[in-house]
């Protein structure tokens, strides 16, 4: 059966941006309930604020639509969703300069606690804090990468090609965030701390 006569939700993504090229809402809304979450999960842990992850989640989809007849099918379409939020949110965070809400996914995804006693839960909670806080000192584009790398598990060169900039940029945010981690750790903890392997 060819891509005409299939459902839109068995379609691939260049069938898809075709339908979308030549105005099919529906098309878009197969795509967009495809990568939502992805695309939504950047935003937010750049923009830090569940209201503004959402017009980015909405505004990324528009591009995408207003776009679709010049993007190259053949290339995976999740890595240019992904640089159109992390811009967007770069954007909204400079804009609104947004901090309030915490990291939780990071701290969460970098610090899962291996035991389920009381104590230790409660001394993952007051460690989850601690990288909350440092968390909130560190920049949008040091935030996209730590998404990007540790919660959607892409490779640096990955990484470094969805938001177009240098492999050694990615590897120096990464350095920087786990500098900044480990020394509040440290601070709080005590410098016999064992930390995560991550850091």
């Amino acid at each position: 059966m060819s891509d005409a006569g299939k459902p839109l939700a068995s379609c691939d993504d260049a069938a898809l941006l075709q339908h979308i090229a030549q105005g099919q809402i529906d098309a878009l809304g197969v795509i967009f309930l495809r990568y939502q979450r992805q695309v939504y999960q950047l935003a937010l842990g750049i923009t830090r604020e569940a209201e503004t992850a959402e017009e980015v989640l909405q505004d990324t989809f528009y591009r995408l639509y207003a776009h679709a007849g010049t993007l190259d099918g053949t290339q995976p379409l999740l890595p240019w969703l992904y640089r159109v939020a992390a811009n967007l949110a770069y954007n909204c965070a400079r804009r609104r300069r947004l901090w309030t809400e915490p990291f939780n996914a990071v701290a969460e995804r970098l610090f899962a606690p291996a035991r389920r006693s009381p104590e230790h839960i409660a001394e993952q909670h007051e460690l989850q804090a601690v990288v909350r806080a440092v968390l909130d000192d560190l920049p949008p584009h040091h935030r996209a990468v730590l998404v990007l790398h540790y919660l959607e598990d892409y490779s640096i060169p990955e990484v470094a090609t969805i938001l177009d900039c240098p492999e050694g940029t990615v590897k120096s945010r990464l350095y920087h965030a786990r500098k900044l981690l480990k020394q509040q750790l440290q601070r709080h903890y005590g410098t016999g701390t064992v930390l995560p392997d991550v850091l």
